[in-house]
């Protein structure tokens, strides 16, 4: 009788009952934290996804804010204009192709980032201007600060594929298998990076 109520208990639990939170610690392999670091935890074996939402990313003294964005698929984003020059943003990457032409203000479309995948942004007028959006099916999802810490909230016990990923990895995003176990978990990560590039107008990169 006490296996029977068990099962029914456990089978009579909401959603979620047991979910911890979970942080993920992106480091050099000196220890260094990382900041722009990106990870996901998605259930193996199950059909979870994230529900999509809406992003802005700004446009601010002739920079992309923020520099990285990680939002789940069928996100809208918009990218108003703050700056009292024209700016035009447009990418090539497989995950989405697209073109805003030159604009100011906010009257641009938003675009809709359907597939999973690195989206890296450009302005045609200013090649400095560079940034990064990571679209993600993974329903436990954040990037990183200076601390190089990424906050995953309420994930439930179970059996995870987490991805780490970072625009100036030296090698493939990061994949690993993890368990969690219903406590409050840390999970550090090592990747090494390429040596620092310089922002703004002395950026000597462009996503062309």
């Amino acid at each position: 009788m006490r296996r029977i109520g068990l099962w029914l208990l456990l089978c009579v639990m909401p959603p979620g009952v047991g979910a911890t939170d979970v942080k993920v610690n992106v480091m050099t392999p000196a220890g260094a934290p990382i900041e722009y670091a990106v990870a996901t935890l998605a259930p193996l074996g199950k059909e979870l996804k994230a529900k999509p939402g809406k992003a802005i990313i700004d446009q601010v003294k002739k920079e992309f804010v923020p520099y990285v964005s990680v939002v789940p698929a069928g996100t809208l984003a918009t990218f108003p204009n703050q700056d009292n020059i024209r700016h035009s943003v447009y990418s090539f990457s497989p995950a989405k192709k697209f073109e805003l032409k030159l604009y100011a203000g906010t009257k641009a479309d938003p675009v809709l980032f359907d597939k999973p995948g690195v989206v890296v942004l450009g302005c045609n007028i200013h090649d400095w201007m560079i940034a990064y959006v990571y679209v993600t099916e993974a329903p436990y999802f954040g990037s990183s600060e200076d601390e190089g810490e990424i906050a995953l909230k309420g994930v439930p016990p179970g059996d995870y594929e987490l991805h780490v990923w970072h625009p100036d990895s030296t090698g493939a995003e990061l994949i690993r298998q993890v368990r969690i176990d219903g406590s409050a978990q840390t999970l550090p990560v090592q990747i090494s990076l390429k040596p620092q590039r310089p922002k703004g107008e002395q950026h000597p990169y462009s996503p062309k």
